[in-house]
């Protein structure tokens, strides 16, 4: 660096001083001023440069420059002739203009550093990269995106040939063409997919300078597009899942705005879209509180709610569950169920299941109600002989369960896959009875099928035969009977050729089968068959503690049937319920209980006691008086004699009407009509 001495440190010398710290491009050696406290010798001093009142004493020293800026021509001239050639005499003038000059450089140059970094922190901050190559091919710029895409280091591409760094580099080409190519796809020797616009760049008189590329990493395009394609693949696959639903489906927003909804939508409510999207969730609302804003609320699903849709009120039934993605709550969604398409499902199940309940049995012992003593021991003894192979003899009054008994023991038995099959001895005459349990062969009487008809027995094979009311079985047909059991065998009516079955019977009957032994209208040997398993069914009014309970199963059973929807029974009723001694059991239950609801009002949940009627007049119990001749009878004679005036009184009572009799005493009409003839009951009691 060259050597100055500054002569005059005035304002000049001082601005001059200022100048050359300032660039830096000389180095001051000494400041002269013949006045002491001149401003300028205070500046070099504080800037550590020697001072002095006479130049003389600084000649000595290796000086390039003299700037005199005195303004005094004498000195000029003094130092003119004392410096050496090898030392330059500016004048102050001069000596200023060119510091500023220099100054002016330094700015530029700051100026352009302060653009070139601007320059570069674009280049480098922008997430394209960019490469640059003058008209010789060389590369000028080479930003942080470049390196990172192509995996080359900045100071190992500025400089070199660009077909050296990038082999396929098409920027070459460009130059050559001098057009444009746009949005070119390009990959990478490292394999990283790109997508480049390469540019040639031409001066102000069209001479090519160059030629420059942005490219940009489309890997993640790529991977996203993919990703794009695959969620609305997804969406398109969901929507027409929804639109091809049967069910009712509505979305909507987080703002309860309706999104989306379906043609099985607008086929149950009736509303097309135009009336539900981009409205509020109560649109299609025509009764009740809208359920999408309730879940909405408490972001909480909702089911099985009730309300009616639509401009003809449909009955619906609505579940809606939340929409929530990453724990934010974007919508809701709603699926809507015809209440008339239920209940005609309903209508067809229950039909259904009377069908099947004809072909097999239809209660288990699920179905039987009672938790009293002697109840629990017939249903324990039942489930017990459930397991066994053996005859179940079922006894017990009129009305009390025998049929639900013997249904439940085929359905716990190993045979309850194979039929049940169910007879009313009582209500067959003889003939009759006789040719359906046994079946007939052809021409076995007149009217018979060609061919021949299997009987009832056969029917059961491999299966249970229930028959009720076996007291009423004429002689003959016990005598049959009794070679079922005996030898598991039957012979058709008119036929000669036994048929092995296989067959458990389950007997029933309501009378006394040990006074018939001993009066002789019923075999022992057959009693004895049948009465291998005896289970006694105890009465109501035995049970009494039950009445709740089968209250209520009844109630459950009569609301099915009439359509109601009673709930139950009020503490005033049962106590009369109580009372009572039901002589026909749970028949005669179940029949004031359904009377009772047949005349409620539909308003009316609760069978109060003065729905149920006088049960007094349902319970005829002529008082006997027993005189010295009637206490020195048998208990059995007593029985019989009571029964024999109850079923006096009653027949006169209803005019003689037998049918109506036999139905107020919980008696078959056959066996009434046994009854009548034993007791030798007058006939002007009958009609």
């Amino acid at each position: 660096m060259q050597t100055v001495m500054i002569v005059g440190a005035g304002k000049g010398g001082t601005a001059i001083l200022k100048i050359i710290k300032e660039t830096a491009v000389l180095d001051v050696k000494a400041m002269v001023d013949i006045d002491p406290d001149a401003q300028g010798l205070q500046l070099a001093k504080e800037s550590g440069i020697p001072i002095g009142t006479d130049w003389r004493q600084f000649m000595d020293q290796d000086i390039d420059i003299i700037i005199e800026v005195t303004g005094n021509e004498q000195v000029f001239i003094d130092i003119r002739e004392a410096r050496s050639k090898n030392t330059v005499l500016i004048p102050g003038s001069v000596a200023f203009l060119i510091a500023k000059l220099l100054e002016e450089k330094e700015e530029l140059i700051s100026k352009f550093r302060n653009e070139a970094y601007k320059h570069d922190l674009i280049f480098n901050s922008t997430d394209d990269g960019m490469i640059v190559i003058n008209n010789l091919n060389e590369i000028i710029v080479f930003n942080r995106s470049a390196e990172r895409m192509t995996g080359i280091k900045r100071k190992d591409a500025l400089g070199k040939k660009i077909n050296e760094i990038i082999t396929d580099s098409m920027l070459p080409r460009v130059m050559a063409t001098r057009r444009i190519e746009a949005n070119q796809e390009m990959t990478l020797a490292n394999g990283l997919k790109i997508i480049t616009t390469r540019i040639p760049m031409l001066g102000e008189n069209n001479e090519l300078m160059g030629a420059f590329a942005v490219f940009k990493d489309i890997t993640e395009v790529v991977s996203l597009a993919e990703e794009i394609t695959n969620l609305k693949d997804i969406q398109t696959m969901l929507q027409a899942i929804i639109q091809s639903s049967d069910e009712a489906i509505s979305v909507v927003d987080e703002n309860g705005k309706g999104i989306l909804i379906n043609p099985a939508y607008s086929r149950l409510t009736g509303l097309e879209e135009e009336k539900v999207i981009g409205k509020p969730a109560t649109a299609d609302i025509s009764e009740g509180e809208s359920v999408h804003m309730k879940v909405l609320q408490t972001r909480r699903a909702m089911r099985g709610v009730a309300m009616r849709v639509g401009p003809k009120r449909k009955d619906v039934i609505v579940n809606v569950a939340p929409v929530i993605v990453d724990g934010k709550l974007k919508g809701s969604v709603g699926v809507i169920h015809d209440v008339s398409e239920i209940q005609n499902l309903n209508r067809e199940l229950n039909r259904a299941r009377q069908i099947i309940r004809t072909l097999e049995a239809k209660y288990s012992f699920e179905d039987i109600i009672g938790t009293s003593e002697e109840m629990t021991i017939a249903i324990e003894q039942a489930r017990l002989g459930a397991k066994t192979p053996a005859t179940v003899l079922l006894r017990g009054e009129s009305g009390t369960g025998k049929e639900l008994f013997a249904h439940a023991i085929h359905n716990a038995s190993d045979r309850k896959y194979n039929k049940f099959i169910r007879v009313n001895c009582a209500a067959l005459s003889e003939s009759l009875l006789e040719s359906e349990l046994f079946g007939y062969e052809e021409g076995a009487f007149s009217g018979a099928k060609r061919g021949g008809k299997r009987g009832l027995f056969e029917e059961a094979d491999k299966g249970s035969i229930f028959l009720d009311e076996i007291g009423e079985l004429t002689a003959n047909t016990q005598a049959k009977l009794l070679r079922v059991l005996q030898e598991h065998e039957i012979t058709r009516v008119g036929g000669t050729k036994p048929i092995t079955i296989d067959v458990r019977i389950i007997a029933a009957t309501n009378v006394n089968l040990e006074k018939g032994i001993a009066d002789g209208t019923f075999r022992e040997d057959l009693y004895y068959r049948l009465n291998r398993m005896p289970i006694h069914i105890p009465s109501l009014r035995r049970r009494k503690e039950d009445i709740p309970l089968l209250c209520s199963r009844l109630i459950q059973k009569i609301n099915q049937e009439y359509g109601r929807n009673v709930e139950g029974v009020t503490e005033e009723a049962v106590d009369k319920l109580m009372a009572y001694n039901w002589p026909g059991n749970v028949r005669e239950l179940d029949n004031i209980l359904g009377r009772a609801i047949i005349f409620m009002n539909y308003n009316e949940t609760k069978i109060e006691e003065r729905h149920i009627p006088d049960l007094g007049a349902n319970n005829p119990s002529p008082s006997i008086e027993i005189s010295d001749e009637a206490q020195n009878k048998s208990l059995t004679q007593m029985v019989e004699q009571y029964e024999a005036k109850v079923i006096r009184q009653t027949l006169q009572k209803l005019d003689g009407n037998k049918t109506k009799t036999a139905k107020m005493l919980g008696l078959s009409v056959r066996n009434l009509y046994y009854k009548l003839e034993k007791y030798e009951i007058a006939k002007d009691c009958m009609q």
